[in-house]
């Protein structure tokens, strides 16, 4: 979180304005740690700008793994979540992801999650909220929430991409997770949909790196070149992360499988199943469809992916 470039002075403006009508504002925010981080790192935040707010603050320590949530519940009705951080570079420069929801249940899903970090002042044990399925302007909406439900989400994901039978659209800056990935190749290689997506080309390379010199998940590389060869995936060469560099990452997080749709803070990941994320489940054959032409949209940008140290295939023009 970052309040001083322009787009950050709007966000401070609106939050001091709220608090002079007499709103009652609270804020977490991800505090940094010692520990291994996945790719990429996490925006860097200035926790004493955050704490010299006229607002209620708690610094959320990352433990065992990141506090990612982005996400704002107003008057326990409206919701506002997604892939984006409060900062310049996500406004600017990333593709991101957004969804308003004006439901009081889902509202009070959120804010359950909100007060089990609140409460424990660290990631670990939170995100004890059931996915429970809501009826919102004649959608089947459900919020899941990590830690706790990370390994189901992972599954629940790579159930509904399994039974598609039609088109499978994804984004995501990596894609690690075991059960998604396996899911994949089985779809890729018996064709049984449209399967095509974008991921973050220059993470991705980073991936395999760290793959093959850890030695725990070596087996996931063929698993990985399989789904991104054999389906029509893009890739943005981003700027590699540094603390001072410009942060221009694909970091919008959407998986669409037919009429389903999950979007949130959640990177499809074996280490997002860990942190405090959120995911929205919408079964919606009108939003399904939107989400996916913004996938399919950003894939236009960029050529296709590709294995480290592999040739990009010389593919006909989309256009």
């Amino acid at each position: 979180m970052r309040f001083e470039t322009g787009a950050g002075g709007v966000v401070l403006a609106s939050l001091l304005a709220a608090v002079q009508r007499g709103v009652a504002v609270r804020l977490l925010y991800n505090v940094a740690h010692p520990g291994p981080i996945p790719v990429p790192p996490p925006p860097e935040t200035a926790p004493e700008a955050i704490e010299a707010l006229p607002v209620a603050t708690r610094g959320i320590a990352g433990i065992p793994d990141l506090m990612h949530h982005k996400f704002v519940v107003r008057d326990r009705e409206a919701v506002w979540t997604g892939s984006t951080n409060w900062t310049d570079d996500s406004w600017s420069r990333q593709e991101n992801v957004i969804a308003q929801i004006r439901s009081p249940e889902i509202a009070y899903a959120y804010t359950l999650a909100f007060e089990q970090l609140w409460e424990r002042g660290n990631v670990e044990g939170t995100g004890r909220v059931d996915p429970r399925p809501e009826e919102v302007d004649g959608a089947c909406v459900r919020a899941w929430f990590c830690p706790t439900h990370g390994e189901a989400l992972s599954h629940r994901v790579a159930k509904f991409i399994g039974n598609a039978r039609e088109r499978v659209r994804i984004a995501s800056p990596v894609l690690t997770s075991g059960p998604i990935l396996a899911t994949l190749v089985e779809v890729v290689n018996e064709g049984r949909s449209d399967v095509a997506g974008v991921v973050d080309d220059t993470q991705i390379d980073q991936v395999f790196h760290q793959w093959r010199t850890n030695g725990v998940s070596e087996w996931k590389i063929p698993l990985l070149r399989t789904v991104i060869i054999g389906g029509s995936f893009s890739g943005k060469v981003s700027i590699p992360w540094t603390p001072e560099s410009v942060h221009d990452f694909m970091h919008a997080k959407i998986v669409v499988a037919d009429e389903t749709a999950f979007l949130g803070s959640f990177n499809f990941s074996r280490s997002g199943e860990q942190n405090a994320e959120d995911v929205l489940e919408i079964r919606h054959a009108a939003t399904a469809d939107r989400l996916a032409r913004f996938v399919d949209e950003i894939r236009e940008r960029y050529p296709p992916a590709t294995p480290p140290g592999e040739t990009p295939p010389v593919l006909p023009s989309r256009t």
